[in-house]
């Protein structure tokens, strides 16, 4: 989802800038830039944002300045991390922006809501599985991959519907019936792509995962 700085008041734009910078701050600082050192691992990175930005072309607007698209940042997330997932998900947005399918006022409030929230959500609840949740596969994909990308989204969307009605872009009326009837439609989906690249990835290329760990969740099962 991405959202229109035509919908915001220029002091919410100063109020998102200092956030995102910020965030933008620990981010940079905490990465894991020696996993970008590796030559395989800069090509999945790279690759992965360029189908994130493919992925996010594919989008509907359903009010005024108000886009919806597959996120997929809960998948981004567990395979690089917190900070490589916010720096990545905020050049994918950058790039969204310089093709022309978003305004520049739109990406401070897009990248708080639809790139450092779920990034922030996902890595919330991997700790919580981690720590409370058993060691093993069919737990890592089910609830982190599939119930995550269902649960963020809905948390998104709220936050969503309610910034917009704190800022009087859209009415509930609007919102209620261009969009919140619709989300049970866009829920399963999102849900489903996260969890089913996720399966692919820990099945095929688990070197690619970096939450993920072959001793930690298959051996010994």
């Amino acid at each position: 989802m991405e959202l229109s700085g035509s919908l915001f008041h220029p002091a919410w734009q100063w109020l998102l800038a200092g956030l995102f910078f910020f965030i933008l701050w620990f981010a940079l600082r905490w990465a894991n830039w020696g996993r970008l050192r590796e030559k395989n691992q800069q090509h999945v990175f790279f690759g992965a944002l360029v189908c994130l930005f493919f992925l996010w072309n594919m989008r509907v607007e359903m009010l005024p300045g108000f886009f919806w698209h597959l996120s997929g940042m809960v998948t981004i997330t567990l395979m690089f991390g917190w900070s490589l997932a916010i720096i990545g998900g905020s050049m994918v947005l950058l790039g969204i922006v310089l093709a022309g399918l978003n305004d520049w006022g739109g990406y401070l409030p897009s990248v708080i809501l639809c790139v450092v929230m779920p990034a922030t959500l996902t890595q919330i609840v991997l700790g919580l599985v981690r720590a409370y949740a058993p060691k093993h596969f069919f737990v890592y994909v089910l609830v982190n991959a599939f119930l995550a990308g269902g649960l963020i989204f809905i948390i998104m969307a709220s936050f969503i519907v309610a910034g917009l009605l704190l800022t009087d872009s859209h009415t509930w009326h609007e919102l209620k019936h261009n969009f919140l009837h619709l989300t049970p439609m866009m829920l399963f989906p999102e849900s489903m792509l996260n969890g089913w690249i996720t399966a692919i990835l820990v099945g095929f290329k688990p070197h690619w995962i970096g939450s993920f760990s072959d001793e930690e969740y298959i051996k010994g099962k």
